[in-house]
């Protein structure tokens, strides 16, 4: 991605700015991950991530799944993902949604910044829609996703065991 997206902070002394992910990001965006694993709050992963895992998962993105980080002061504050959604090829227009926020930003209009760039980005490279899966009660992130268009499909059941008891998703996604 050549171009850079640049906002204002919530902190009005940091500028913030929406750019493509690269490898030195890697230490961040593993950490900023690892902290939604710990927290429970948006992803039924249940290991943390190592270094080893977060380069794999690096390396298997590329134009077609972009990478986008939210740098303020230096350091990264949230990332987001287009990612496989199947590897069927009925399924090449169809991206899957991934973003993760650094816990102090989390609240503060940060995920919106992530996506505003992201939405035509996945336009831009043919997606014909977004698919995301949440917590119905990851509330923050229902209001997000609702705010930037996505629309709810369903819900799974007992999709996933965290800490002992099952835990539903909701299924979303934008046509665009």
């Amino acid at each position: 991605m050549a171009c850079t997206f640049t906002y204002p902070s919530p902190t009005p002394v940091i500028e913030l700015q929406v750019r493509a992910a690269r490898f030195a990001d890697l230490p961040l965006i593993q950490d900023i991950h690892n902290q939604g694993i710990i927290d429970r709050v948006a992803t039924l992963d249940t290991e943390l991530r190592t270094m080893v895992d977060t380069q794999l998962w690096f390396q298997r993105h590329g134009p077609r799944h972009p990478i986008l980080v939210a740098e303020a002061g230096g350091s990264i504050a949230g990332w987001a993902s287009l990612n496989t959604f199947n590897v069927r090829p009925a399924y090449q227009y169809v991206a899957d949604l991934s973003i993760y926020l650094a816990g102090p930003w989390r609240g503060k209009g940060l995920g919106a910044r992530l996506l505003a760039p992201l939405i035509p980005l996945a336009r831009e490279i043919d997606y014909h829609k977004i698919v995301l899966s949440a917590f119905p009660t990851n509330t923050a992130g229902m209001r997000l996703y609702t705010r930037q268009g996505f629309t709810t499909v369903g819900i799974y059941k007992e999709m996933g065991l965290l800490d002992g008891r099952w835990v539903d998703t909701i299924l979303m996604e934008k046509l665009l």
